[in-house]
């Protein structure tokens, strides 16, 4: 990994990215042109997922490799990240949905599997499997949390109605 050449974070495209949401929305609850607040940065070089991949802040640079189901990969994958990226939002989801339905959580788990495959001659496309652990709470009360949380996460609301994603919940 590269040092980067300079550390400050200018994110003057922040501003520039338009949120709305589609249909669905609730224009008398969220702003009527909502803007990010935060905007991340990453540049894939190279031969694509044979190459590498990394953010304008240098936080990450790695080396990327295509899955392939037949060997161990030395190096990641962008279903990977994407499976990471997923897990982390709605593991922080499902913490602030118990909060505010007032759900005493003692912890709680996400982990994340994405699948990749054919959908149609050359065109390949994603499901996701999201599996929440949560401690010290019973199942009713975990799975009404997940509900709250699948509306909160902003993974969530990118894939509903694009990729399957199922959402199982168990209590410890």
């Amino acid at each position: 990994m590269t040092e980067p050449a300079d550390t400050t974070v200018d994110t003057p495209l922040t501003a520039d990215i338009d949120i709305t949401p589609g249909e669905g929305a609730h224009p008398d609850v969220a702003p009527k042109r909502p803007k990010a607040f935060y905007t991340a940065e990453a540049t894939a070089t190279g031969d694509g997922r044979n190459g590498r991949v990394a953010t304008s802040d240098g936080l990450l640079d790695l080396d990327l490799v295509m899955p392939n189901p037949l060997t161990k990969p030395k190096k990641t994958n962008p279903e990977q990240l994407f499976a990471s990226g997923f897990a982390a939002c709605f593991n922080s989801a499902f913490q602030g949905a118990a909060k505010l339905l007032k759900v005493k959580l003692e912890a709680s788990e996400v982990t994340a599997r994405v699948g990749i495959g054919p959908v149609a001659l050359n065109r390949f496309g994603l499901g996701v499997r999201l599996h929440v652990t949560a401690t010290g709470i019973d199942q009713a009360t975990a799975e009404a949390v997940a509900e709250k949380a699948e509306l909160m996460c902003p993974y969530s609301n990118a894939t509903r109605g694009n990729i399957p994603v199922q959402i199982e919940v168990t209590v410890k």
